[in-house]
């Protein structure tokens, strides 16, 4: 997992007043909206006793804990704590963790990190969530394996024949070789232009969509750090865009959050057929992604075999493998969830109080 990126979080529709837990990088935040409408986010653990401050109540855009009623502002910093007299100094430790947000394309994007505002990687442009003349759907897919993995798969050119063998990838049966093809640095994120030649008509909702037997089909695969993918595919007839933000909930549990864009068929009581549709999709992909072994892809590149049409997942796995080399990995549990230095022994009552 790689630190000092923009994540997109939760969808900014869901965010309201009342305080919501999320789960990611194996750690809990809390996010809720305060007086003026904007989106803060903390630590979903109050340095008290360690209760959930998603369990508590937003006052005066300030979240109180549901334990002892301490009482944290956006910044982190405790306000008051019911429990001591007004001359009671605050204790200097009486502060949780915050974190930067911004809304963008339907979305609240938390940045994870300790970089200084000004050299941090900016959201990657998604042009679709402007486009008047796309319908777009939602749809969140959980898969039980690492998010590398996952995300690996829906760049991964050559698997669509083989594993979607019984949906769309039946046109590609005739045709499955893949053309060589060249990566293209996208700022952040790098994409690859694949053309399926004589694509036949899929099987099951998009046979409806195709007048032609037959025809090429362009799709254009991106991946934009950390966590996001895209898929356009066009041909004479539709264009499709398969945006997929992959939350890595754990090192074992990812949420894809799936936006479909479609040109054609743009009616909202078609927004259950499409998703039933992927949903098929993404449950055929996910049997397969959580079979791999290990869950996280490997970080030395001579670990696993690769072949020219694995060229976007290498160029993946170098473009990340390059930030762990900076020191942006993210550590696989929270650091304070383990005693300080493994020592035992009780500090005096006053550093504990401060």
């Amino acid at each position: 997992m790689l630190k000092n990126f923009w994540y997109a979080c939760e969808l900014s529709s869901t965010v309201t007043h009342q305080p919501q837990q999320i789960k990611m990088l194996n750690q809990r935040f809390v996010l809720y909206r305060n007086s003026q409408g904007q989106v803060v986010a903390l630590k979903d653990q109050c340095p008290h006793r360690g209760a959930a401050l998603s369990l508590g109540w937003v006052e005066d855009g300030c979240i109180r804990c549901p334990y002892h009623g301490w009482k944290f502002q956006a910044d982190g910093q405790c306000a008051d704590i019911p429990a001591n007299a007004s001359e009671t100094p605050m204790p200097k430790k009486a502060r949780v963790e915050s974190y930067s947000t911004q809304e963008k394309y339907g979305f609240v994007w938390l940045f994870y990190g300790d970089l200084p505002e000004a050299e941090r990687p900016p959201i990657p442009p998604l042009p679709e969530f402007d486009d008047p003349t796309l319908h777009r759907s939602y749809l969140d897919f959980t898969v039980h394996t690492h998010y590398t993995r996952v995300l690996e798969n829906s760049i991964d050119i050559s698997h669509l024949p083989i594993v979607h063998a019984n949906t769309f990838g039946a046109g590609f049966k005739d045709n499955p070789r893949v053309e060589e093809y060249e990566v293209q640095d996208e700022g952040w994120g790098i994409s690859a232009t694949s053309t399926y030649r004589n694509y036949t008509k899929p099987k099951g909702l998009f046979t409806f969509f195709f007048r032609q037997k037959s025809s090429d089909l362009d799709s254009k695969f991106t991946f934009y750090l950390p966590n996001i993918t895209k898929v356009e595919s066009r041909s004479e007839q539709i264009r499709i865009v398969n945006y997929a933000v992959h939350f890595p909930v754990d090192d074992n549990t990812t949420i894809s959050k799936r936006i479909l864009f479609r040109s054609f068929a743009r009616y909202s009581w078609l927004d259950d057929v499409f998703m039933n549709y992927y949903t098929k999709i993404y449950a055929e992909d996910s049997r397969v992604s959580e079979s791999q072994y290990p869950k996280m892809i490997p970080t030395q590149l001579s670990a696993e075999v690769h072949i020219p049409s694995d060229a976007l997942q290498l160029a993946y796995r170098k473009l990340r493998q390059k930030y762990l080399a900076m020191g942006w990995g993210v550590e696989p549990y929270p650091s304070d969830s383990n005693p300080a230095n493994g020592q035992s022994s009780l500090s005096s009552h006053a550093a504990l109080v401060n």
